[in-house]
C-alpha cells in the first residue's frame, strides 16, 4: 500500500492570493471608517430619528461593546470555519445590517440592529493581523503591516470627511450605506484570492466557553461603564456601579482563565517575550497620543469657531490621504537590516512631541489654517511610530501564533480607543468647569462695581467665558498628551530588543 499523501503546502504567493489580502484591507478600513463616521454624525441622526441625546448615547456605547467583543472571538471563530469563509460572512453580514439601520422603526430596533453591526464589523480588523501574518512571504510582510497600520493612522482620520460629505446637503442615510460599496467589492475580492480551508469543527470539543463568557461579559460592562459613567454620574449610579464591580469581577477571571486553558483566545504567554508586550502596552498608548491629531482639532474649530465637518475637513484629510504613501515608504526604510526600527519609531515620537508642544500654544484666534503644521507632523509622525512598532511586535510571532497575538492585540487596541475618547472628553469638560470658575472669579473680583450683570451683556460675558475656558482646557489637553510621549520614550529606550527585518527561511 502507498504511504499516506502529506498535507497540502500553504498557497504560493501571487496575484490572486495578493487580491485576496486587499480584500480582508478593504473590509478592514470599511469597519473602522463606519465606526467613526456614525460617531460624528450622531448628532445629526438623532435628530432625523427623533431621539434626544441620552437615547444616542446607548447606540454608541452598544456599538462599541459589540465591536470589541468580536475582536475577542475573531481570530478563534477563522480558524474555526477558515479564514475565507469567516471573512465573507461577516463582511456581506457587516454590509447588511447598515443596509437595514436606516429603515429601524424604533430605538429598540436600532439598538440590535448596531449590536449585530458591531459584532460583524469588530470581527474584521483581527483578520487582517491574522492574514498578514499567515501569507505574506517574508520579503513583504512589512508592507503587508503597513497595510494594518492604515487602520490605525489611515481610517480615523477620513472618517471626518466622509461625514462631512453624507451630513452636508447629501442623503443622511448614506451615512449607513457608504459601506455596502466597499464590503462588496472586498467580499468579492476575498471570496476570489483566499484559499479555502477545511472545517476544523472538532475545535468546538476544547473550546474555551468559559473565557469567551467571561471576557465579552467584562469587557461589555466595562465599556458600558465608562461611555455611560459621566452621564449618569459614576457611582453615583446603581447601574453604573454594579457594571464596573462586574468588569472588575469578570475580567481578572477571565485572564486566570486564559492562563491554564489549553486552547485559549488569549494567550497570555506571549506577554513573556519582551518585544511583544512592548508592542501592546506602546501601541495602547499611542492611541491617546492619536487623538491630538484627530479629535482636539476638530472639537476646538466645532466648539470655539463653529466650523461644521465639512469645514474641519482638510485638516484630517492632510493626514488620512498621505498615509497611503507614507506607511509603505516607512516599511520599505526599515525593511534593511542596516536600519534600527526603534531609532525610526523615537523620530516619529520626536514629531508627535513638536505638535503637541505647537498645539499647547492654543488660542481663541486660531482657525483651521493654523492647525496645519501640527497635522503634517502628525502626518509623517504617525506611521513612523506604528509601522515599526508592528515590525516589533510581530518579529516574535510565529505563524501559527497569529491568530492569538491577533486577538490580543486588536481587543485591546478596541478597548484602548474607547478608553481614549472617554478620558479625553471627560477631561476636556473637567478643565472647562475649573477655567469657567476661575476666570468668573477673576471678573467677579475685577469688575465689582459692575455686577450684577443684566440681559445681554450678562449672556455675551458668559458665552466669552465659555469659549475662553474650552481654549485653555484643549491646550491643556494636548500639554497632558505630552505625558504619554515621555512615557512612551521611556519604554523605547529600555524595553524592547533590537529588531531585524522579517529573514528568508533557513533551508533545513
Amino acid at each position: 500500500m502507498s504511504p499516506p499523501s502529506s498535507p497540502p503546502g500553504p498557497a504560493p504567493f501571487g496575484w490572486r492570493l495578493a487580491i485576496g489580502l486587499v480584500g480582508v484591507l478593504i473590509a478592514a478600513l470599511t469597519s473602522g471608517i463606519n465606526d467613526r463616521v456614525t460617531d460624528i454624525t450622531l448628532a445629526d441622526l438623532l435628530g432625523i430619528y427623533g431621539y434626544g441625546h441620552d437615547e444616542g448615547s446607548w447606540i454608541s456605547s452598544a456599538y462599541a461593546a459589540a465591536e470589541v467583543s468580536a475582536m475577542l472571538l475573531a481570530p478563534w471563530l477563522a480558524v474555526t470555519f477558515s479564514l475565507r469563509r469567516f471573512a465573507i460572512v461577516v463582511t456581506v453580514a457587516f454590509a447588511g445590517f447598515g443596509a437595514l439601520c436606516p429603515f429601524a422603526p424604533n430605538l429598540e430596533s436600532l439598538l440590535v440592529l448596531r449590536v449585530l453591526q458591531g459584532l460583524a464589523g469588530g470581527a474584521l480588523p483581527p483578520l487582517l493581523m491574522t492574514a498578514a501574518l499567515r501569507f505574506l512571504p517574508w520579503h513583504i510582510k512589512l508592507y503587508g503591516l503597513s497595510a494594518y497600520a492604515l487602520t490605525a493612522t489611515f481610517g480615523p482620520n477620513l472618517a471626518m470627511p466622509l461625514a462631512a460629505l453624507w451630513t452636508e446637503g447629501s442623503d443622511w442615510r448614506l451615512v449607513f450605506w457608504q459601506i455596502i460599496p466597499a464590503c462588496l467589492i472586498g467580499g468579492a475580492c476575498i471570496a476570489y484570492g483566499l484559499p479555502q480551508d477545511p472545517l476544523r469543527l472538532e475545535r468546538f470539543k476544547q473550546a474555551d466557553w468559559r473565557g469567551a463568557l467571561l471576557g465579552t461579559a467584562g469587557l461589555s460592562m466595562l465599556i458600558v461603564g465608562l461611555t455611560q459613567g459621566e452621564r449618569l454620574d459614576w457611582l453615583e449610579s446603581p447601574l453604573i456601579a454594579s457594571l464596573l464591580i462586574g468588569a472588575g469581577v469578570c475580567l481578572p477571571l477571565f485572564l486566570l482563565n486564559e492562563w491554564f486553558h489549553p486552547l485559549p483566545l488569549f494567550k497570555l504567554q506571549l506577554l513573556g517575550r519582551r518585544n511583544f508586550a512592548f508592542g501592546i502596552t506602546t501601541l495602547c498608548l499611542f492611541l491617546f497620543v492619536g487623538m491630538a491629531g484627530s479629535a482636539i482639532p476638530a472639537g476646538y474649530l466645532t466648539h470655539i469657531q463653529g466650523y461644521r465637518p465639512l469645514q474641519t475637513m482638510p485638516t484630517a484629510l492632510c493626514i488620512a490621504l498621505p498615509q497611503l504613501l507614507i506607511a509603505p515608504l516607512v516599511a520599505f526604510v526599515i525593511n534593511r537590516n542596516w536600519v534600527d526600527a526603534r531609532y525610526v519609531m523615537a523620530a516619529g515620537f520626536g514629531l508627535l512631541t513638536l505638535a503637541l508642544l505647537g498645539g499647547s500654544q492654543l488660542t481663541g484666534e486660531w482657525i483651521r489654517d493654523d492647525f496645519y503644521l501640527l497635522q503634517a507632523l502628525h502626518t509623517f509622525g504617525q506611521p513612523m511610530v506604528v509601522v515599526p512598532l508592528l515590525m516589533i511586535a510581530t518579529g516574535v510571532i510565529h505563524p501559527l501564533e497569529g491568530p492569538f497575538a491577533s486577538s490580543m492585540v486588536n481587543t485591546l487596541r478596541g478597548l484602548s480607543s474607547v478608553v481614549a475618547g472617554v478620558v479625553l472628553e471627560n477631561f476636556v469638560t473637567a478643565r472647562e468647569h475649573l477655567h469657567s470658575n476661575t476666570l468668573l472669579d477673576q471678573v467677579g473680583n475685577s469688575y465689582q462695581s459692575l455686577l450684577p450683570l443684566y440681559g445681554e451683556p450678562a449672556a455675551e460675558l458668559a458665552g466669552r467665558v465659555r469659549a475662553q475656558a474650552f481654549v485653555l482646557s484643549y491646550s491643556d489637553a494636548f500639554l497632558a498628551l505630552l505625558a504619554f510621549i515621555a512615557v512612551l520614550l521611556v519604554v523605547l529606550a529600555t524595553l524592547p530588543k533590537r529588531a531585524y527585518p522579517p529573514q528568508p527561511p533557513v533551508p533545513s
